[in-house]
């Protein structure tokens, strides 16, 4: 597979020439991850021609697995095609409608999370009160413990680090749940107070440290016409036993009307930094129940 010459990282029109697909480029080699142009993609100019190679792409050798946190993703490949029946499942997961966008990705780590039904494109959390796009095969069902900021949890994952120095296993993530108490949480218009402590107990429990923070937001939105908050940041670090030496994350709080809000929590290792598009897709294109 020919790449873009000395073109800086970015994503670029799929040298495969999938129609309206883009992949990541390193600077180096090719991401094996598929990810449709559109909103939060930004596609850079390469430098030279795209060809297909002469003979079908294979997917590369699996890369050395990054770790996200606490939550588990494993790439594989993904279906465009979207119906408009609903699909129930156990674990509250249903269809959507074809109008949003869904990642195609291909083979990667290996799986340690049970799947979503066949036809699956959006994950329902009825305790939390919200429902979010659900990624494709690749992306697995989350089964996992729950998270001490929640009082119970739903979502996708997948692993991108078997094993780390704690003795767990590093995870990418975008799992939901209803906010645990002693967060902060006093009713609309506290949304703001819940997502910092939130932010301190997630840096504190799930990142190696001393890590540092960048700030990317942290301000109001509205999600599906409900009050919300969001906080989206950058930590790194420089700790032995880790693939990534970083992370984007992004929290988000949201007034169901219910008595406690709900917690999107996503997070992205940079080892996968090709799929940092996903946070502003799946913030996006979240309904309040």
């Amino acid at each position: 597979m020919s790449g873009p010459g000395s073109a800086p990282p970015g994503y670029y029109p799929d040298p495969d020439g999938a129609p309206g697909m883009v992949r990541w480029w390193n600077g180096i080699g090719w991401s094996d991850v598929l990810t449709p142009a559109g909103p939060g993609v930004t596609t850079a100019r390469g430098e030279s021609a795209y060809r297909p190679p002469p003979a079908p792409w294979q997917p590369p050798p699996a890369r050395p697995a990054g770790g996200s946190r606490r939550t588990v993703w494993v790439l594989g490949a993904v279906a465009a095609a979207v119906v408009v029946l609903v699909v129930a499942i156990v674990g509250g997961v249903a269809r959507r409608s074809a109008d949003d966008p869904t990642p195609t990705v291909v083979a990667g780590p290996t799986a340690t999370g049970p799947t979503f039904a066949p036809g699956t494109v959006q994950i329902i959390d009825d305790e939390a009160g919200i429902s979010y796009p659900y990624l494709g095969d690749g992306w697995y069902q989350y089964a996992l413990s729950v998270p001490l900021e929640t009082t119970s949890v739903r979502g996708q994952y997948f692993t991108t680090q078997d094993s780390v120095p704690d003795g767990g296993e590093f995870i990418a993530q975008i799992t939901s749940g209803p906010v645990a108490e002693g967060y902060g949480w006093t009713g609309p218009g506290s949304e703001q107070a819940t997502i910092e402590t939130l932010a301190q107990s997630v840096r504190a429990n799930y990142y190696p440290g001393p890590n540092e923070r960048e700030e990317l937001r942290d301000e109001a939105i509205t999600v599906d016409g409900a009050p919300a908050w969001i906080y989206e940041f950058v930590l790194s670090w420089d700790a032995a036993g880790y693939d990534a030496t970083g992370e984007r994350a992004a929290l988000v709080v949201i007034d169901t009307g219910r008595p406690a809000p709900a917690l999107l929590y996503l997070s992205i290792p940079n080892t996968h930094a090709e799929l940092y598009g996903v946070i502003d897709r799946v913030v996006d294109a979240v309904d309040v129940l």
